[in-house]
């Protein structure tokens, strides 16, 4: 039986990459397929399979392209996919574009045979006679829930794609494959339509989670559907004039000529929705509940495992997550510092080389609250100032260690998020707060030699974020595996904030979802730290000003989370990130004078043709109906 879907996938395959929708000749393997329900269940996880795939953050644009983590490109050893990593340097070309999710190439999988799949599943899931009614209702919608997923990951990649509502016949006409793309407002709203009709037949929860977790839920769909709404309301999609000529080749114009407001007002209802219903279903935002094996933990602790657990936590415990994938995520020994003698001497066992520039741990907040470069109690001129840590910081930075005075007086989220030299690093297999591990970052010179740049971190910053606390790396890397959210409440939180704000400026409920996130993390609200400490005591009132607040709000609590480089996109804010060279500390030198120089380590090359995906230029001349993406 497994032979016949691999022909079902290798046909599919083949097709896809010449006209994307053509159904395979093999009808009675189909039927074969659908011949009873164990079988149409295994075509289901066969719809799911691509799914899985986005789970791989070395694979998601969201994560590569966001400038959050820079990875090295001269390594003698590749155990990382770097395309995606790479595109920021300039590297995306027509030629073989980077992340193909439109062929599935070059570090994407091919959306479209997936998207093929979920229709040869639903054109035959009436075939078989022992499913229940029930079962088919939700099976149904789970195809919808894919097919829809899989038309907005495109649509965020390239703009105006072709929709594919149906498989076309065998005797189809060429013309008739030839197919087009349509406009950006069309595909939304087909996604959006898919979605409506799934959500009702989806269950809100899962009852059997031993079996049945990573399967969508309708809280799951809804929340999907906000972020679609959100990304068609957004600049990128929304009245965007570096796109008021792309039109196809009849002359359609396949962007929005002008700005619509209203639609800022489907995505509120959406969020709102969404939101409503994770909350009946009794979710909630996380708060770390200390184990019986930490006998102490001070609440400044508490408060960052709180933080990091809200992405680490066992995806069957944690309340605040809304949708995982089923692959955990794979990239923790890449994340994590040596801060032992024998994971310094063991460099084969991880990597650590996921480097956070500068520029990000910047976007944090001071302790108030407030940006470092708008609070007028904390020294941004001098925050490459030297400092060493202090019976009051002992929690956050190692007591007697020389670092620098920017990593003094943060946000929780800053301290939970980000190792830095001199960071004190609770967890990796030390559990008592008073002797807790801390990362020594000066002075790489035990990893000298090209091979070894591997495992090498750049810029002398972590994400410690994606490192599960009881992690351990010493002799040897033992992980404690953990799913990392596709879409957790915190986010729904301030999708909701950005949309009401879009919608309304600001307003008491604007502050109330934003204030909810900030609570957590350990803040004041928005209107207390902007008047209490900000040299900009107005920026809440007005909608611009409010708005910059809520996008660094989402860069802040999202970091890490393949989140960021998708928003940045559809607000059009990537190109101004990118504009400045990604800098680090002088990691080969051991004096805090000398390590605490800034290097730059990357000048990224991106411009407004970046904003979306090439379409290979073969697929142009296979077919001739097809136009490239704007700018290419």
């Amino acid at each position: 039986m497994r032979s016949i879907y691999f022909l079902i996938l290798l046909l599919s395959a083949v097709s896809c990459k010449k006209y994307l929708n053509v159904t395979p000749e093999n009808v009675g393997t189909l039927e074969y397929a659908f011949r009873n329900r164990n079988e149409a269940e295994n075509y289901l996880f066969t719809c799911y399979s691509t799914l899985q795939f986005f789970g791989n953050v070395a694979m998601n644009a969201g994560f590569t392209g966001s400038a959050e983590i820079i990875y090295p490109n001269n390594l003698s050893e590749h155990p990382v996919f770097e395309g995606g990593f790479n595109m920021i340097r300039g590297t995306q070309n027509v030629i073989s574009p980077s992340l193909n999710y439109w062929d599935g190439e070059n570090g994407g999988v091919p959306l479209y045979v997936a998207i093929r799949r979920c229709n040869i599943f639903l054109d035959n899931i009436d075939l078989p006679v022992d499913l229940s009614v029930a079962e088919k209702k939700r099976w149904i919608a789970e195809a919808k829930f894919m097919k829809a997923y899989y038309h907005f990951y495109l649509a965020r990649m390239y703009g105006a794609i072709p929709v594919i509502r149906k498989n076309l016949p065998v005797n189809a006409s060429t013309e008739e494959v030839r197919v087009k793309r349509e406009p950006v407002d069309s595909v939304f709203n087909y996604i959006v339509q898919l979605l409506d009709e799934a959500i009702p037949d989806l269950p809100p929860s899962i009852e059997n989670q031993v079996k049945e977790l990573g399967r969508v839920t309708s809280i799951a769909a809804m929340s999907v559907k906000a972020e679609v709404l959100a990304t068609q309301a957004s600049p990128l999609f929304n009245g965007n004039p570096d796109y008021a000529g792309f039109k196809d080749k009849d002359g359609r114009a396949l962007f929005p000529a002008g700005y619509d407001a209203q639609k800022w007002q489907r995505a509120a209802d959406a969020c709102k929705a969404a939101i409503l219903a994770s909350e009946e279903q009794g979710l909630h935002l996380y708060t770390f509940i200390v184990p019986a094996n930490i006998s102490k933990l001070s609440d400044s602790l508490k408060q960052l495992l709180t933080i990091q657990n809200a992405v680490t936590e066992k995806w069957d415990v944690n309340p605040e997550l809304i949708w995982a994938l089923n692959p955990t995520f794979g990239y923790q020994s890449c994340c994590i510092p040596r801060m032992t003698s024998k994971s310094v001497a063991n460099v084969t066992s991880a990597a650590s080389n996921f480097a956070v520039p500068e520029s990000v741990t910047e976007l944090f907040y001071t302790r108030n609250g407030v940006p470092i470069n708008e609070d007028k109690t904390w020294d941004y001129a001098g925050r490459y100032g030297l400092r060493s840590g202090d019976p009051a910081n002992k929690y956050y930075i190692r007591e007697g260690y020389e670092t620098i005075k920017a990593h003094f007086n943060r946000e929780p989220r800053f301290y939970a998020s980000i190792g830095f030299d001199g960071g004190i690093w609770f967890g990796n297999g030390v559990l008592d707060q008073d002797n807790a591990l801390s990362v020594q970052a000066k002075g790489n010179t035990s990893f000298a030699g090209p091979k070894d740049l591997i495992r090498i971190n750049i810029t002398g910053n972590w994400p410690k974020k994606l490192v599960h606390y009881q992690t351990v790396f010493d002799d040897g890397l033992q992980e404690v595996a953990y799913h990392l959210p596709m879409i957790r409440l915190s986010g729904l939180y301030l999708l909701y904030a950005e949309a009401l704000n879009e919608v309304n400026g600001p307003t008491a409920e604007v502050f109330q979802y934003i204030d909810r996130v900030r609570q957590r993390a350990g803040l004041q609200g928005i209107q207390d730290a902007w008047s209490n400490y900000s040299r900009s005591p107005g920026k809440p009132s007005t909608k611009d000003g409010l708005r910059q607040i809520i996008h660094q709000e989402r860069r802040i609590e999202l970091c890490f989370e393949a989140q960021s480089g998708w928003d940045l996109r559809r607000w059009k804010e990537l190109q101004g990130v990118l504009s400045n060279p990604l800098q680090g500390w002088s990691i080969y030198e051991t004096s805090s004078a000398n390590y605490y120089r800034l290097q730059t380590q990357l000048v990224p090359s991106y411009g407004i043709r970046e904003y979306l995906w090439p379409v290979k230029d073969i697929d142009l001349t296979i077919n001739p109906n097809l136009i490239q993406s704007l700018y290419w």
